[in-house]
């Protein structure tokens, strides 16, 4: 609930899909309204970016969030304890507002659904090497990075606005 709750710590745990993270809004005392600027790639050559906006409080239940921007709807995270393991779900019902997603999508459909496959398969490998190391008596050192970015973006240049695919 910590790792998946903190926005801000996605690009250093999950940077195969979340390149870059800037908080945009405050929010409430109970985390509410809290918002945030996100760069994010999947494993197909195009980026999105959008606002993750905190709908509903981060608890031991789980916590919601709406999408604004290249990708608009909403996502919740619930975490269900399960004897000594948590199970954690992920429901996410956006749509695309992204130009070449919308023109493409009736075609790339199925691309499209393997590449949001790939990015969940990506963050679940991540975040089981982000919960190995904060456990404690972990040696960081001899935990494994996770995976970078598939088709890495060019590196902009001071100024320069993010790219649009």
């Amino acid at each position: 609930m910590d790792i998946l709750g903190d926005a801000g710590t996605l690009p250093r745990w999950w940077p195969s899909v979340y390149l870059a993270v800037e908080p945009r809004e405050k929010g409430n005392p109970d985390g509410t309204g809290k918002a945030f600027f996100l760069h994010t790639k999947g494993w197909l050559p195009y980026t999105l970016t959008w606002e993750l906006t905190l709908t509903e409080p981060v608890t031991e239940e789980g916590f919601a969030l709406s999408a604004r921007g290249d990708l608009n709807g909403t996502g919740r995270w619930t975490f269900e304890q399960d004897g000594p393991e948590t199970v954690v779900t992920y429901e996410w019902r956006v749509s695309a507002a992204k130009p070449l997603l919308r023109r493409l999508s009736w075609l790339l459909k199925p691309a499209f659904a393997a590449n949001h496959r790939w990015a969940m398969a990506r963050g679940q490998e991540a975040l089981a090497l982000e919960l190995r190391r904060r456990r404690p008596g972990a040696d960081p050192a001899k935990i494994p990075a996770p995976a970078g970015p598939t088709f890495a973006p060019r590196r902009r240049r001071s100024g320069e606005a993010p790219p649009r695919a």
